[in-house]
């Protein structure tokens, strides 16, 4: 399965990193407010005020790029362990991949702190429906998120 094979290449070619991720945050409505400001700033241009991503995210462009995926429960962003949306949202799902995949999604790590884009990450994730953030919350303790 291809979603699985770059999950595995994620995982695998990613930065290491020293961050604390409190698993807790998207509780926190100062954080959750914060980072949906900043979501709405540099986000939402891409990946939809409501969190709704393009259309047809899931079919390359004819210059083999992927639309911005959804962030809300029908996208595949819970799919994904905290520490690794981290990485991508902070180095670029390129830099993060390697091998030459090719995404639009550029590294922030310039334009936000690291305490700013686990603050949107916190707020996405506060979006989600119960079952999802049980499962999320399941996926960060196995990858050791929490």
């Amino acid at each position: 399965m291809r979603t699985g094979a770059i999950l595995t290449a994620l995982l695998v070619a990613a930065p290491a990193l020293a961050i604390t991720i409190d698993a807790e945050a998207y509780k926190s409505p100062a954080v959750t407010q914060a980072g949906a400001g900043l979501y709405a700033e540099h986000c939402a241009s891409c990946h939809g005020a409501r969190l709704e991503g393009q259309t047809d995210w899931q079919l390359r462009d004819p210059d083999g790029y992927l639309p911005a995926p959804p962030h809300d429960e029908t996208g595949h962003t819970w799919h994904h362990p905290t520490l690794q949306l981290f990485e991508i949202t902070k180095y670029g799902t390129e830099q993060v991949v390697g091998g030459g995949y090719k995404s639009n999604m550029a590294g922030f790590g310039s334009l936000l702190s690291d305490d700013e884009i686990l603050s949107i990450l916190a707020f996405i994730k506060s979006t989600w429906p119960r079952q999802i953030i049980d499962h999320h919350d399941r996926l960060d303790a196995a990858y050791g998120n929490r």
